[in-house]
């Protein structure tokens, strides 16, 4: 061996059924440029070990020759995990195949067995659910989820256990079949050894044990049925038309019908198969679609024009695979785990690697395409399907570390999973409310928020209004059994803290339930019985989480307190009238933008807005009031029908000493100019 070569030793041996040559070199990743010299130029499969001799990766190649020194090529900058990997390599075996579909095969084997470091990873491992054909004489079908290499025909896999139970109770309704385990070898039939059990009393089998029915017979139903779980429904059908035909003719209508029954059985199930093109026969549909480093490749086996398999494998990347490196691993292994031998592959990308003898095609319009796109949609569903519950689950992972952190800044017995936050609002102690928000796992939980209207203060005084919204609160949640929260919050300093201490203590939930207080100012939180604040960093998540507690219980009761105050400000004299509410006041204002305006305006038009009824109302208690002669002078000059009643309070003076009255200066009736 030359200097050039020095540092790599070579050994080659025969090895079946390929060519098996492992180098061993030192970690000097730049040596391995050498290997141009010795690497064959024929497809095989090339693998990377470590030192340790752990496994990182495992390659295909058309060339060895040129797919294994181009990782090592100095004019390419590799970053990444692939610049990772290379540095670690420090032997290469590679296994010479005759052709590059062998590669491919004998690639996607060793992945799955040794799921290197650095290679895709196929996240569809579980194990489904198999009808298996038995070996034997008069074959049994029963499930399985072990692939058992015995000479059965494994038929499958189903995408769920109920779909597999569907179909054997199909075949089992149509073809009575044997259940038990007994040899039933022809010698020990022909001895007489065994005897016909229930099922063959009810129907369910034919009693092969004793030789009532033949193994032809038995045979020629497992090749039936191995049509229809194949999806070859029609040459199924077509055997059982002909035995109905057969006993039709020889007058045994009893057994015909039964036949027929079983015919109506089968085109019941095929109803059930997604209908696609009539035209379109055995073909394999494929469709890859790739997120960040997750990819989905979908696979829709077609017969007779219908979708008879479906099925999404997952797959993560390892390196920098592009979608169609992805889509060919896919298609291998789809194709092998279902045994499939269609020739015509319908995919919605290009693909280099595929043997020459299957039909590739990437349609772009018409009903292939369709199918192609269907595919697609499958794919991209259970893609976004998996991105959310894996981000829900680190969701959840989050929540779990935020509420331990919080339960270690705030020194708490337990994680804080159902936090309560209080705070009032109020104009000049008038519409005084206060508002209870909850948070669950970190989160607001809006179906939970509560508000309380104060009924006990009296003026502008926060700290009963707090003690009155606590109380209420709590008092409820005991009398009614509910869980009480882990911890409380109230929007305030000192005084509101000993305010809601006082209403826990009524209750004998002081020791029950921690309670804190945040000031806004500095953002201190306060503890009973304690003159220090606790001062957390203003980068914390525990602080960050209680600010947007108290900016919610901030938001959600300003937010009622307003609607109240508009409430109570829509509420002009107009609902004084008998028979005009709120919400009659709220159109007339709207109408006519001032009571003043609403009183200039002629009767007709209030009758356009209110009804008939309503302006009765008002024009007379315009007159009972003296307000409408001078603003109005034709209030008196009623246009409404002669058989419109008139409500009786509508008649009744004011009472003595009452000023109802309305003016422009009365403040609660808006002027000309007020923008309602």
């Amino acid at each position: 061996m030359s200097n050039k070569n020095k540092g790599i030793k070579l050994w080659l041996w025969l090895a079946r059924p390929s060519y098996v040559c492992p180098y061993f070199c030192r970690v000097r990743p730049e040596e391995f440029r050498q290997l141009e010299i010795v690497l064959p130029e024929n497809p095989g499969v090339y693998r990377y070990y470590d030192r340790s001799e752990l496994l990182l990766y495992v390659g295909k190649a058309k060339n060895l020759r040129k797919r294994v020194s181009s990782y090592f090529r100095p004019d390419l900058h590799r970053e990444g995990r692939l610049r990772m990997m290379i540095d670690r390599i420090a032997r290469i075996d590679f296994t010479l195949t005759e052709t590059e579909m062998d590669a491919l095969l004998l690639e996607n084997s060793l992945i799955k067995t040794y799921q290197p470091r650095y290679n895709i990873r196929l996240k569809d491992d579980k194990s489904y659910p198999y009808l298996v054909i038995r070996n034997e004489h008069f074959p049994r079908i029963f499930p399985t989820r072990r692939l058992i290499r015995d000479g059965s025909t494994y038929l499958g896999p189903f995408p769920s256990v109920l779909a597999m139970r569907t179909m054997l109770e199909l075949v089992r309704r149509i073809y009575p079949l044997r259940t038990c385990s007994l040899p039933l070898t022809p010698a020990s039939i022909a001895r007489g050894k065994f005897r016909a059990c229930l099922e063959y009393q009810i129907g369910n089998c034919l009693a092969p044990c004793e030789g009532r029915q033949s193994e032809d017979s038995y045979q020629e139903q497992i090749d039936a049925i191995r049509q229809i779980l194949k999806g070859h429904y029609q040459k199924a059908a077509g055997l059982l038309r002909d035995e109905m035909k057969q006993h039709a003719a020889d007058l045994r209508f009893e057994q015909a019908a039964r036949v027929k029954k079983k015919m109506e059985l089968l085109e019941q199930y095929q109803a059930k198969s997604t209908v696609v093109h009539h035209d379109i026969t055995e073909t394999d549909v494929f469709s890859v679609v790739m997120k960040e480093d997750t990819a989905v490749v979908n696979f829709l086996h077609m017969q007779q024009g219908r979708i008879v398999i479906s099925h999404n494998l997952e797959i993560l990347r390892r390196l920098d695979e592009d979608e169609a490196t992805l889509l060919l691993y896919g298609i291998v292994e789809l194709r092998n785990r279902y045994n499939s031998e269609s020739k015509r592959l319908l995919l919605n990308r290009e693909v280099d690697g595929l043997p020459v003898t299957l039909n590739v095609q990437v349609p772009r319009q018409g009903e292939k395409k369709k199918i192609v796109d269907l595919s697609w949609k499958n794919a991209m569903y259970f893609l976004n399907d998996l991105i959310r519950q894996r981000d829900d689950k680190q969701q959840d992972t989050r929540t779990t570390r935020v509420l331990a952190q919080m339960q270690k800044d705030l020194t708490l017995n337990r994680p804080p999973a159902h936090i309560e936050c209080f705070d009032n609002s109020n104009f000049h102690g008038s519409s005084a409310v206060s508002a209870c928000v909850v948070f669950r796992d970190a989160k607001p939980s809006k179906k939970d928020y509560r508000h309380f209207l104060i009924r006990s203060v009296e003026g502008p005084n926060d700290f009963a209004s707090m003690k009155e919204a606590v109380y209420r609160r709590y008092r409820r949640l005991v009398e009614e059994k509910l869980p009480l929260p882990d911890l409380v919050v109230v929007d305030g300093g000192k005084g509101q803290l000993s305010s809601a201490l006082e209403a826990l203590s009524q209750l004998g939930l002081e020791r029950k339930l921690p309670v804190l207080g945040i000031a806004k100012n500095l953002e201190e939180l306060f503890y009973p019985h304690d003159p220090v604040p606790l001062h957390l960093d203003k980068k914390s998540i525990t602080l960050k989480i209680i600010q947007q507690m108290r900016d919610e219980a901030h938001r959600f009761g300003l937010t009622h307190h307003r609607n109240l105050r508009s409430r109570k400000f829509i509420a002009t004299q107009l609902t004084e009238i008998p028979g005009v509410g709120t919400k009659s006041a709220e159109i007339l204002l709207r109408r006519f933008g001032s009571v003043e305006r609403l009183f200039s305006a002629a009767p007709s038009e209030w009758i356009e807005a209110v009804g008939a009824r309503r302006a009765e109302a008002i024009r007379l208690w315009c007159e009972a009031n003296n307000s409408g002669s001078e603003a109005n002078p034709r209030a008196g000059e009623s246009n409404l029908p002669a058989d419109v009643s008139i409500p009786k309070a509508a008649n009744e003076s004011p009472a003595a000493g009452e000023t109802n009255q309305i003016t422009k200066e009365s403040p609660l009736v808006p002027n000309e100019n007020s923008p309602i």
